[in-house]
């Protein structure tokens, strides 16, 4: 399932980052570098835009997705978007909204069925204006994250955008639907 996922999610995202011209990073977590390297390979070969490997280290989500946004900012990214590899639904036109959203807002949310989100943008301004606020704290994978980030982004004075709801495989019970629309294809 999680390959599945991955494969449906890095192709998806590549072809929205073809299309806008962004660069495309997957960091992994649960691998050692000589299995990334062959993952990352094989999925290179089978991709349209160019695919950059890197190992996540540890943390709680929060710390996770903080630490990815303080790198692409180092590496002087002016706006970066997080998602995550358990998106059945995910569409290359959420990503290319996403970035259209970023010119206008400070900070960009795909709110997710559970009180989540599945996404995540963000602009160099408004990570500085906001830093780690946004994560640190968060009840992760509770019905409180959404909305705990959005009143932490106005407490910060960011301007938000948000993206269609859709659902984020959490539980088990999400698996229903994806299993049923693959079995259908």
């Amino acid at each position: 399932m999680q390959r599945r996922l991955s494969w449906h999610t890095v192709h998806t995202a590549g072809a929205a980052a073809q299309s806008l011209g962004v660069e495309l990073l997957l960091a992994a977590a649960g691998l050692g570098p000589r299995a990334l390297r062959r993952w990352g390979g094989q999925l290179q070969r089978s991709m349209v835009a160019p695919l950059r490997l890197t190992l996540q280290r540890g943390g709680n989500l929060g710390c996770r997705m903080h630490r990815q946004l303080q790198l692409g900012f180092a590496q002087g990214f002016e706006q970066l978007v997080l998602i995550g590899s358990d998106l059945p639904d995910l569409q290359s036109g959420d990503l290319v909204q996403a970035f259209a959203l970023l010119e206008r807002h400070d900070l960009v949310l795909g709110p997710a069925e559970d009180g989540g989100y599945w996404l995540i943008g963000i602009t160099r301004q408004g990570w500085w204006r906001s830093g780690a606020t946004l994560f640190s704290g968060i009840p992760w994978s509770s019905d409180q994250v959404l909305s705990l980030s959005l009143d932490r982004a106005a407490k910060s004075g960011l301007t938000v955008g948000l993206l269609r709801q859709q659902s984020d495989l959490d539980r088990r019970s999400g698996l229903e639907p994806w299993l049923l629309l693959e079995r259908d294809r």
